[in-house]
Order: C-alpha cells, then structure tokens, then sequence
C-alpha cells in the first residue's frame, strides 16, 4: 500500500479570516464550517508538498548511550549494540531515567529508482536534539549540544539528501546522535522514513557537493573566476549545518555542468529549489534569474516571501557551451534564520517537462477556484 503523507508550512495555513466569504445571514453557522473544510480541502492539492514513503525506517534500530564520533562512521562494528524500536522514548525501552547522549544506527538500501527523484529523510521528532550522519557525512542537525543547549523537542526533523552522499542500489548507513536532557529521550514518534517528492522531472541532478564561500564580490560570477580556494558545502542544505551557524547576509555558490548532447535539440531550464532568501542566478556569466531584490528595506525585511518560492529559471540557447563545461553562479543573500539553497530539486530540466509541471500546478489552482467560486455561489 503507498502511504502519501501532506506536510504544510507556516505559509500554506490561510488567515482565520480568508475562510470567511461575504455571506447572507441566513445559514451562516453552516456555511462558515463548508468554507473551513473547503480551504482543508483546496489547501492540500494547491500548497502543500505531497511526500511518497520510499523507505519505512520504522522498527528495530541498533542503540547505545554515551556519545563517540566514531559511532558515525558506516565501517563502526556495532555488532553488540542492542536493539531498540523506532519511533519511541529510550525510556520506555530499558533505559528508565537516563539523560545524556544516545546513538541509533540502521542499515538499508536505496534503489536505483531514486537516483533522479529529490528524497529527504524523516525523523519525526526528538527528545531533545540531533544530529544525523548518512554514510559518515553530516546531513541535518536540530538544537544545540551542550555547553550551550539549545533544545528542539517539538520540531519535526527533516533532512534533505543530497544525490552525491546516497549509495542508489547498495546499502547506506545511517547514525542519529541524540542528547536528551530531560524526559523519554529519543525518537519517539514518526514518520520515519526516506521520503519523495513529486515534482518536475529532472534530465541532470546538481545535487552533490557545490562551491561555497561567505561574502560578496561581483567579479564572483565570471567564468574565469579563481575558485580553488572555495570550500564544498551540500546543495541542497542549509549553510547553517555545515560549518557557518549564525552566518547572515551574502554568500556565493559556484558548480559547473556538462550539457550531453542528447539535450541539443531542448530548451533548458535551471532548477535551484528553494532559496533561503533572495539570489542573482549566472550561466556562464550572464545573469539568467533572481528571487527578491538585494537593495534597500528589503534586505531587513524578515517576513518575506522570497525563501519559500522554487527558483526556476530559463537559460538562453546562445548561453549554452556544448564543447566544454558551462559555468554556475549564485549570489545568495540570507536576513536571518537559516541560509542557502535549503531545499531540493536542483538540476537541468527541459521546456517540456516544465510546462507538465506547470500544468499540473495550474489543474491545482483550477480545483480551488471552482471550489472558491461554488462557495461564493451558494
């Protein structure tokens, strides 16, 4: 059976006003609660993200208390471990009255299928905060460790995983690195899970390992720019969690793309996901796209938009270079919170495929206004 699961955003909860349409006096009891169950309805198809259950990570999980880095590393030998279920409270589990730090590791497999799908992993929520390691590599974190605890009990934890850390068609190891301060510890409940998202059909995955450094320098976008200096950050993922926590303002990322040329005869598009907040996009040099405005009260503006739209942006044909690699610069401005393309899918797609994306959205919107407009009518 596939289990599809809805997840919101702050921004997909509409005003405890905008249900209320101009009504007669009559029926206005009843039809408030038809309008409430019509923006439930409308909501789901229209804004929300609907995620596939790939991998089921619930069950038995290998788990020990203490805390040792060596127990990320997919070559550990944790043969004698225990066992411990997923999702729930170590507590509840033998483990009666303990605070401190906890490991869990499970072991499972990622088909090939997946390799051109932007997957993400679940972890529900955890008492009190996390870490979590795929194939010895770091891919979220929420909360802070102590000295300076910082806990994040009641947020769900969501992972994106970038193409460049999955094993497509081998066994991946997983290690979540928990501390709890008070209560049942642990991850006491789901989903747990590897997660898809349906979306537009990528023909190349950017996902991996991009060039990234703090700062702003307009000579950053020129092809012939010297990056070798540059560290590598994951996208997507924020850039909080690798290495620049508490970083605010400018950033720029640098990658680079060869086109096959079997897409010679497509127009293309560069798919960014989402941004956290506004970015200038380049191909070879040639701005081909931005999100929000780097000027002015916007930059102060906490409350924007911006960082929750998908970037998607067209590249001109006469941009595209068939005989070598093309180019990839984006400014990245971040006010505050979280920075960086945070979000999947990144990648090359084509026309067509981005207009059969659009159409689906656009089928979406069509289903909400026909239900805004039989409510309106009754």
């Amino acid at each position: 059976m596939t289990k599809i699961y809805i997840s919101f955003t702050k921004d997909d909860i509409p005003s405890p006003y905008e249900p209320y349409i101009s009504l007669s006096e009559k029926g206005m009891a009843m039809k408030r609660i038809i309008a409430v169950i019509v923006w439930l309805i409308a909501a789901i198809p229209l804004s929300a993200k609907i995620d596939k259950l790939e991998i089921d990570l619930t069950g038995t999980w290998k788990f020990e208390i203490g805390d040792d880095s060596a127990f990320a590393d997919p070559g550990f030998n944790d043969s004698h471990w225990g066992a411990i279920q997923v999702p729930a409270y170590w507590e509840e589990q033998g483990f009666p009255g303990y605070n401190g730090y906890g490991w869990y590791r499970i072991v499972f497999k990622v088909p090939r299928r997946l390799k051109n799908r932007s997957i993400k992993l679940k972890l529900g929520r955890i008492d009190d905060v996390d870490q979590a390691y795929l194939n010895g590599a770091l891919i979220g974190s929420m909360g802070s460790f102590p000295p300076a605890l910082e806990k994040a009990y009641d947020k769900e934890r969501v992972y994106p995983l970038p193409a460049g850390i999955v094993r497509f068609g081998g066994v991946n190891t997983l290690a979540v690195r928990v501390y709890d301060e008070e209560g049942g510890g642990g991850i006491p409940d789901g989903p747990v899970g590897i997660f898809s998202e349906r979306e537009v059909f990528l023909e190349l995955d950017l996902s991996g390992k991009w060039k990234f450094k703090p700062g702003d320098d307009p000579a950053r976008n020129e092809n012939g720019f010297d990056d070798s200096g540059w560290k590598r950050i994951s996208v997507p993922g924020t850039w909080e969690k690798q290495g620049y926590a508490d970083m605010d303002g400018y950033a720029w990322y640098r990658q680079t793309v060869s086109i096959p040329a079997r897409l010679k005869n497509s127009r293309l598009l560069l798919v960014l996901g989402k941004i956290d907040d506004m970015d200038e996009t380049f191909w070879n040099g040639t701005k081909i796209g931005s999100t929000g405005h780097m000027e002015g009260a916007f930059l102060e503006m906490r409350n924007n938009p911006f960082y929750n739209r998908e970037r998607m942006y067209f590249i001109p044909p006469n941009l595209m270079r068939w005989d070598s690699e093309n180019q990839i610069a984006i400014r990245v401005y971040d006010i505050w919170n979280h920075g960086g393309i945070y979000e999947g899918p990144a990648g090359i797609t084509t026309q067509k495929h981005f207009l059969e994306y659009m159409g689906k959205q656009k089928i979406r919107t069509g289903f909400f206004e026909r239900l805004t407009g039989w409510l309106k009518g009754r």
